[in-house]
């Protein structure tokens, strides 16, 4: 294998699923071993394990309820330790909320707030500390087109969005003197399960497919360590569904 994740430890939250799922097992195809971390990680773990090329490609599963951001970066602590160290973080976990702001629950604007931003923060916080001993590292955030465009009834999933834009941009200014990369990708809609439980009318087969932003992610991953796309905003050709 001639790809340069090949041998790399790479972490990834919400990979059970969606575009967590679809570069899970892109990563593992090119090399890379992977921590599946999510809420049911077992779901994919024998489908990920299938797609090895050696046995040489660690995969292992950890169930982690993000939405428990008390808990989360001694919880990653304990993940990162285990795999035996980290060389990538990809922070895909999130969740939406569809409903105008005026009736929105304090409750559920905290949880989007909380799992969307939070636990990426307290993720983190939890690898920073061994990357900057190793002088190496790439930090991936996972945002959305709505990071870059607020819609009507998605205010709450925005918010958070734009808001991890911004602490993607910082923490990319305070990581670049210690050799870690922080990039972004903000991806338009795309076709995930998101979509079964949202009462809304698109066209799904015009969205982006969850393999291409996986194959846009690599790429980010796969650039020369003196280059860097630090945000990628990538569409679907037929624009905002």
């Amino acid at each position: 294998m001639n790809s340069q994740l090949a041998g790399k430890k790479v972490l990834v939250t919400g990979a059970s699923s969606g575009i967590g799922k679809a570069t899970t097992l892109a990563l593992v195809r090119l090399g890379a071993s992977v921590a599946l971390v999510s809420r049911n990680p077992h779901s994919v773990i024998t489908e990920a394990i299938a797609a090895r090329k050696d046995d040489s490609v660690l995969v292992k599963a950890y169930e982690l309820d993000l939405s428990d951001v008390g808990s989360v970066a001694i919880a990653i602590k304990k993940i990162v330790a285990d795999f035996g160290g980290i060389d990538v973080l990809i922070n895909n976990a999130g969740m939406a909320y569809i409903g105008e702001m005026i009736d929105m629950p304090l409750a559920d604007w905290q949880k989007i707030l909380d799992l969307n931003l939070t636990s990426v923060f307290q993720c983190i916080q939890a690898v920073l500390p061994i990357m900057r001993q190793q002088q190496n590292g790439a930090i991936l955030n996972v945002a959305s087109i709505a990071a870059k465009q607020a819609f009507p009834k998605w205010g709450a999933y925005s918010a958070s969005k734009f808001a991890l834009l911004g602490m993607t941009q910082a923490l990319a200014a305070e990581e670049q003197s210690h050799g870690i990369k922080v990039m972004s990708i903000c991806p338009g809609s795309v076709n995930t399960p998101l979509w079964d439980t949202v009462d809304a009318n698109f066209n799904r087969e015009s969205m982006l497919q969850e393999t291409t932003v996986a194959e846009s992610i690599i790429y980010l991953l796969s650039l020369p360590a003196n280059a860097i796309v630090t945000d990628m905003v990538l569409m679907p050709n037929a624009g905002v569904l």
